[in-house]
């Protein structure tokens, strides 16, 4: 055995074949992942024109052996232009990763009205320091109403007003803090 760490690169040559493999497959989602694009997002992915072309003709082929065939042949190509994969891959992410943070946002603004609605005029201290363009009678007043209809087992027409009144102030504030930095008492 030898004492030192060698790179399996270094000692064998290349690399391994399971790494080739991976690699491999990893284009090929990703090939995979630009043939579902429809044209108007395919025009936001940074492609040389060989690629773009390919692109477009494994999706214009619908037969599914042939088309499966096109897309094997464009990952291909595509591993042939290494260099473009990462600017590839962040256009690709790019759209999730918003998706991604609209869907955060959302559930922090679902956790300031449970939270609103669960402590009352604490939480609106609280929020109110958070977002200072939120209007506090209107929010005490959806609060009052929110916890009468959940008591009454009214449908929650006052909670939905005070997720949309919370979703205005988050649009309107420059930095609104989340959440989980704001002190929270767990008494």
């Amino acid at each position: 055995m030898h004492d030192e760490k060698m790179d399996w690169d270094e000692y064998y040559g290349g690399p391994s074949r399971s790494m080739v493999k991976r690699d491999a497959l990893d284009v090929l989602v990703l090939a995979k992942e630009l043939a579902a694009l429809t044209e108007r997002e395919l025009m936001r992915v940074p492609l040389s024109d060989a690629l773009r072309d390919q692109v477009l003709e494994s999706q214009r082929i619908t037969a599914n052996i042939a088309h499966k065939r096109q897309v094997q042949f464009l990952a291909k190509q595509m591993r042939k232009h290494e260099d473009e994969l990462p600017a590839i891959r962040e256009a690709l992410d790019a759209p999730k990763q918003e998706r991604r943070r609209a869907a955060a946002a959302l559930h922090r603004i679902e956790e300031w009205r449970d939270r609103l609605i669960r402590d009352g005029d604490e939480a609106i201290n609280e929020l109110l320091a958070a977002l200072p363009s939120a209007d506090r009678q209107q929010l005490r007043q959806l609060v009052r109403t929110a916890k009468a209809e959940a008591a009454a087992d009214k449908p929650p027409a006052a909670a939905r007003q005070l997720f949309r009144v919370i979703q205005a102030a988050y649009g309107e504030a420059i930095e609104p803090r989340p959440l989980d930095e704001i002190p929270q008492d767990d008494a």
